[in-house]
Formats: structure tokens, C-alpha cells, sequence
């Protein structure tokens, strides 16, 4: 299906003549403007199958470009460049070079689910969205976003502990984003909590950060959860061609999952 908005005509693609007489006819300055026609090179036919391998892409092939999800999207309100139904588009027809033109815009869907809703073939655009975010991440076309580091420092503390120390997330968080841990809005969050609770949650929420407490015969659960993000991680790199982390040892958890626990 062709793309036809004039917002998507790239400012480079647009030729028009100063001076251009057609049969007698003067057509000079925007008479003779036109589209500059283009040789795609690097079509990548694998591209919509290695989207829909990642979790949040699989229905992308449902998508029948209605623009229901352009339409109703909160990004695209405020930020016209941000058009999901474009980039799915652009993923279904192979289109990586255009995709990648638009890869700092992607990451910015804030997930409120608007298009999930207004879809009427259940393609799941916000899915979509994030998966096409990761798929930029792990073939090395965008640096981790916070969200995704976010995301990582959450899945350790569960996977080696079994609970979350909400301090101890955020500590690490900031640490690895690099932030400063004493911020203003963090520090009024802290004041107004300390007012309101009682001395006894903070100190037993420092023991928490020192001790690491877990949960009562997680070691099971734990390896099993470590080997299942192992193989799904093994999943998602091998349909996008990229090398396959080492398997785990049953009794371990992936390494890369631990770095919220050192």
C-alpha cells in the first residue's frame, strides 16, 4: 500500500525548477515540483518476521494500514513525526534504511495503550512499538534506553531474590543512568514518605539494601526462571541473527541478569 502523506515526503526528496517550459507551457517554481524517485539497496525481507519475533510483535502481519493508531496516538499529537501505522508499514515491506531515518523517534512511545484500543485487527500497535525499540537496541542501532535498563535492574532483583527492595532498584537505577542519587524530586518523595511512616519501615528498608533478604526456597524458581530468560533471549537474537548467549547450568542464573544483585 503506498504512502502518501505529505508530512512523510522527505525535505532532501523534493525537486522543483526554477525555470522549466513543458509544450510551451510555463511551469517554472511549483508547477514543476515533483517526488524524486529512489532505489532501495539494503531491503531487508526478513525484517516484519524478526520484529514479530520479539515479544509485542508477533500480530504486526494483521495490520491492514487503517492509521488508527497514528490517529489516536498521544506522541503524535504533540510530535507529528511520530507515526506507528508509517513504521509498521515500513516494517512489513523490508524497509530498514527508512526505518532506521526515524530510530531516535521510536523509543518514544509512552505506552498509554490509546492505539491497542483503537485497532480493529488486535495488531497491538504499543507492542509493536516496544518491540521495534528492542530490535534497534539488540542490533546495535540505538544505546540501551533507560526504560530497558530500568527493565533489566527489575528482573534481577526478582530473579535472584525473588521480591524487589524498592530503595535498592532505584539506587541502582540512578547509578547506572548515571544521576545524581540526591535529586530534588527524590528528596521531597523522601521527606513526605518519612513524615508519614514510621521509623521502623525505614530502618527495616535499610536492613533490606544491606542483608538482601529473599524469598523462603526461591533457589528452584530461581534457576528455572534464569534458564527460561536464557532460552526466550537465545529466541529473539538467533531470529534476528545475532549469536546466542551460552546456555545456563541449571543452577545459576544468566549472568547478565545479576547486576542488580552484586
Amino acid at each position: 500500500m503506498p504512502i502518501h502523506e505529505k508530512s512523510l515526503i522527505r525535505p532532501e526528496n523534493i525537486r522543483t525548477h526554477e525555470n522549466l517550459t513543458i509544450d510551451g507551457v510555463d511551469v517554472s517554481g511549483h508547477w514543476s515540483t515533483f517526488i524524486e524517485s529512489r532505489v532501495v539497496t539494503d531491503y531487508n525481507e526478513a525484517l516484519e518476521d524478526e520484529i514479530a519475533a520479539l515479544p509485542g510483535g508477533e500480530h504486526i502481519h494483521r495490520c491492514w494500514q487503517c492509521g488508527s493508531c497514528t490517529n489516536s496516538c498521544t506522541v503524535h499529537a504533540i510530535e507529528p513525526r511520530f507515526n506507528p501505522r508509517y513504521w509498521i508499514y515500513l516494517i512489513r515491506v523490508g524497509m530498514e534504511s527508512e526505518l532506521l531515518r526515524d530510530k531516535d523517534l521510536i523509543w518514544q512511545c509512552v505506552s498509554c495503550n490509546k492505539c491497542t484500543y483503537a485497532c480493529p485487527r488486535d495488531v497491538v500497535p504499543e507492542g509493536v512499538m516496544k518491540a521495534t525499540a528492542h530490535w534497534l537496541e539488540l542490533k546495535g542501532h540505538t544505546p540501551e534506553s533507560p526504560s530497558t535498563t530500568f527493565d533489566k535492574i527489575f528482573t534481577d532483583e526478582v530473579v535472584q531474590y525473588g521480591k524487589i527492595e524498592d530503595t535498592k532498584v532505584l539506587a541502582t537505577f540512578l547509578k547506572k543512568t548515571k544521576q545524581p542519587l540526591l535529586q530534588d524530586w527524590l528528596k521531597q518523595i523522601v521527606w513526605n514518605i518519612g513524615m508519614r511512616l514510621p521509623v521502623k519501615w525505614g530502618l527495616k528498608s535499610m536492613w533490606a539494601m544491606v542483608f538482601h533478604p529473599r524469598t523462603r526456597g526461591w533457589d528452584k524458581a530461581r534457576a528455572a526462571i534464569g534458564d527460561y530468560i536464557i532460552e526466550k533471549e537465545a529466541e529473539h537474537k538467533a531470529a534476528l541473527g545475532l549469536d546466542k548467549p551460552k546456555a545456563a547450568n541449571g543452577n545459576q542464573p544468566p549472568q547478565r541478569k545479576l547486576h542488580a544483585a552484586e
